[in-house]
């Protein structure tokens, strides 16, 4: 459904210019080199309006840069500050959320959500916490293609979602939907005793030097937010018109923040990362609990884990976040390897091109990875 411009902006023609790799250069400065031609070439060809990049190796920051424009029409660059929207990247801070609430003894991953939350549909009640951070609780999506649910208040979707029937027994299969995570934001409300997003900020984005961090979409006033856009038809466009830059607008309500409400930056990600590493954010037995694919009733591993996707086995696991067509995280989590990208351009789905800017990286000496 992308589409490529037939012309581009003139800010992107210097995007084109090859990197050259300084003479003497060693490995680290060779693999940054060619991630920056890669990024520069792959914003042209996609029509990236802007781009955040950011490379961790274990506790290292080994890249952190900013391509691009932030907002087109007023020619604002992207800078390090610039804060870009994560959306479901979100779901992964969701995830440590509940883990360092297991860790404080408030949440049992096996209990049921009844537990926590007793006024809910008898139908609902026996799923587990664990089965709702890996999107296989069979729950309907307060979510559809128009929007929220009966085309209403967010109060009237949830409403609307407790009278719909259950898709499929607990466990019984993978189904992505935000029902899960407005179910979990009430939960760690509730044994946190504060509102969702004051939880994050204080116990992940204080502790990792996330001072820039919030919460909002397209709706709020956020300085130094970058303007997203996308190069998808408007309703009103013949089937034949040309693909032109627009602006795009997201709505996340404030029960649905824990499922798609982040506005960061990437090197406030790097940070994260690292702080996640080193355990100040969780113990890392319960971090490695929260990246073991969760089984589904007849034995198999579903496609998520406690709020990330997991991809592969030791000792090569990918574990991955990513959001809104637009941003993306990718942990290799056995090389202790992390790339972060943001960008502006719904449809740049940096997920896709992340394993290229990796295999700059995997190969660097030891010396280098330190």
């Amino acid at each position: 459904m992308r589409a490529t411009p037939h012309r581009l902006f003139l800010f992107l023609a210097a995007l084109a210019l090859p990197a050259a790799f300084p003479a003497g250069a060693g490995p680290l400065e060779n693999a940054n080199a060619a991630t920056r031609d890669f990024i520069r070439t792959t914003m042209k060809e996609k029509g990236i309006p802007g781009l955040q990049i950011a490379v961790v190796q274990g506790d290292r920051l080994l890249l952190s840069e900013s391509h691009g424009l932030a907002n087109v029409e007023n020619r604002q660059p992207v800078e390090r500050t610039t804060l870009f929207p994560i959306n479901s990247a979100t779901k992964a801070f969701t995830g440590v959320a509940v883990m360092q609430l297991v860790q404080a003894g408030r949440i049992d991953l096996d209990a049921p959500i009844s537990t926590y939350l007793p006024d809910l549909p008898p139908d609902w009640r026996a799923i587990r916490v664990r089965q709702l951070l890996a999107h296989v609780s069979g729950l309907p999506d307060i979510v559809d293609a128009q929007g929220l649910a009966g085309g209403g208040s967010e109060q009237a979707a949830w409403r609307a979602v407790m009278r719909m029937p259950i898709e499929a027994a607990p466990g019984e299969r993978f189904a992505y939907n935000q029902t899960n995570y407005g179910l979990l934001a009430r939960i760690v409300e509730r044994q946190a005793a504060m509102p969702y997003a004051d939880y994050v900020a204080g116990y992940q984005f204080a502790p990792a030097g996330m001072r820039r961090s919030r919460f909002g979409d397209s709706y709020d006033l956020v300085p130094g937010a970058a303007t997203v856009y996308s190069f998808f038809p408007r309703p009103s466009d013949a089937p034949d018109a040309p693909a032109r830059l627009s602006h795009w607008f997201y709505d996340v309500p404030h029960g649905l923040w824990a499922g798609g409400g982040i506005q960061t930056t990437a090197d406030e990600l790097a940070r994260w990362l690292i702080a996640l590493r080193q355990g100040r954010l969780v113990q890392a037995h319960l971090r490695e609990r929260m990246w073991t694919p969760e089984r589904l009733n007849d034995g198999t591993a579903g496609a998520w884990a406690a709020g990330w996707p997991v991809a592969g086995a030791s000792p090569h696991r990918e574990v991955s976040s990513q959001g809104g067509a637009r941003a993306a995280i990718r942990i290799y989590a056995d090389e202790g390897l992390a790339i972060v990208v943001l960008t502006n351009l719904v449809g740049a789905d940096p997920q896709d091109f992340i394993p290229r800017i990796a295999g700059f990286y995997r190969t660097l000496p030891a010396a280098d990875r330190r």
